[in-house]
């Protein structure tokens, strides 16, 4: 089993508004910040909000080992691009990562394998970790939904030209994102084992499962994944400290 954190991250979606958004994080601060999982390093911890919450987040979480991040970056890095936000805004506010290629960017903003790959590259040459959503569209057997997110994976990164400093790819089969349940849980570890054997052989990072996911399935996958990608479980911001628990027993200290 790997000894490095357990990689543990939330998008926000468009589901809060401002001042929501903003005592949510609140809670999560108090939570990460007395929480042993997070405290003795045994969770690393991302939160990604929508981009006009950013600037507040960022002093909530400053005196805490949470980071921050954007659910969304421009291809470009500068210029005539009118709603986008910048990898280099991002960067110079503080953020950590960026959110890539997510299935509702694919599905209602009609967003290709070029346009991910672009976005992909502008948040990497500025320093930001992207967090690369990829998936099947349709339920399957593992080795074909880790042939298909393994194309995906090097589709982003065909334009890069370099080894990525920093990558988190995050696992979400379209046909599980939102639905009542995640994947099962042989499916899940076996499309993560694979797409982590072909991260370590040719770009390095860690993947994590989204889609659906919360309680117990940490537990359930028993290490066949970096962490977990969370959704409208954690709503509730206690509701992390379930997650911790989980961590802190799957790594043997609770």
């Amino acid at each position: 089993m790997s000894h490095e954190p357990i990689l543990i991250g939330t998008s926000l979606k468009m589901y809060f508004g401002y001042h929501r958004t903003l005592e949510w994080c609140r809670r999560v601060a108090d939570v990460a910040g007395r929480h042993r999982a997070v405290t003795e390093g045994h969770v690393e911890l991302f939160v990604l909000p929508s981009f006009p919450t950013l600037a507040p987040v960022l002093e909530i979480f400053a005196a805490t080992p949470v980071a921050v991040g954007a659910q969304h970056v421009a291809a470009q890095a500068s210029g005539a691009y009118t709603g986008e936000v910048s990898a280099q805004m991002l960067a110079e506010m503080g953020c950590r990562y960026a959110e890539v290629g997510h299935a509702e960017r694919r599905r209602l903003f009609h967003e290709d394998d070029a346009d991910i790959a672009a976005r992909t590259g502008a948040a990497l040459a500025q320093g930001l970790t992207p967090v690369l959503c990829v998936g099947e569209a349709e339920r399957g057997d593992p080795a074909a939904a880790a042939s298909e997110c393994i194309r995906q994976v090097d589709a982003a990164l065909s334009g890069y030209g370099q080894k990525p400093d920093s990558l988190v790819v995050a696992y979400e089969p379209h046909w599980a994102i939102g639905a009542a349940e995640p994947a099962s849980s042989a499916h899940i570890s076996a499309v993560c084992a694979e797409l982590q054997r072909h991260l370590d052989a040719h770009y390095g990072g860690a993947v994590i499962y989204g889609g659906s996911a919360g309680p117990g399935l940490l537990t359930q996958l028993a290490g066949a994944t970096r962490g977990m990608f969370l959704g409208r479980f954690v709503h509730d911001a206690t509701a992390f400290e379930t997650i911790f628990d989980e961590a802190l027993k799957l790594r043997g200290v609770l």
